[in-house]
């Protein structure tokens, strides 16, 4: 008898056994708080780009598009947009969170597409950015536009430009016009929709 209470483990303290379950859930909560999300689960308040995959296997009506012949991931997932396959009339935007005039410019782009929707693309592109914060700053100003993620600043580079924002007019017949310099106003960036898109913006 003796001998096998010799051989059994001593008991646990009562205070012990209460806190151990506990101590093991919060270590496994600051483990999971720690895990880094991964590209496609950073809150991203655009739209996706389904309508941009789908006008790309469209033929095109007057011309083949003047634009670089690249591919960029949609900032909300699926299938990457192949920039030459896109159609006209559209109005493509450069822009970052960490870029001051892109700031002051881009809720008047998002304006510009809800004003033209269905007749114009208004489409983003959230270059040399951080995906979270190209994220929070678009989501803190209502910027819902279709977006493309362009972190290398592929677009940037292939339309031989040093800085940003920089804005790409397309026309129906595959045209362009690239304008870049200081943040647009809305009588500007009205004029420039028409002349080099052929859509006219109300108001």
């Amino acid at each position: 008898m003796s001998r096998d209470l010799a051989s059994r483990p001593a008991p646990r303290p009562a205070l012990a056994r209460w806190l151990t379950p506990p101590l093991v859930l919060l270590l496994a909560a600051c483990t999971a708080t720690e895990v880094t999300p991964g590209p496609d689960e950073s809150p991203a308040p655009f739209a996706d780009c389904a309508s941009l995959t789908a006008s790309s296997s469209e033929p095109a009506s007057g011309g083949v598009p003047d634009l670089p012949d690249l591919s960029l991931p949609c900032f909300t997932g699926g299938a990457p947009v192949r920039l030459a396959a896109l159609r006209g009339p559209a109005v493509i935007n450069l822009w970052g969170s960490w870029c001051a005039p892109c700031r002051e410019e881009l809720p008047l782009i998002q304006e510009l597409a809800d004003a033209t929707a269905g007749r114009l693309r208004v489409i983003g592109v959230d270059t040399r950015d951080d995906r979270d914060a190209g994220a929070s700053f678009a989501s803190d100003h209502g910027v819902t536009m279709p977006t493309l993620y362009d972190r290398d600043q592929k677009l940037l580079t292939a339309l031989e430009k040093l800085q940003l924002p920089v804005t790409v007019f397309l026309r129906g017949d595959g045209k362009r016009f690239v304008y870049t310099g200081e943040a647009l106003d809305k009588p500007t960036l009205g004029t420039l929709v028409r002349d080099h898109t052929g859509v006219t913006v109300a108001g």
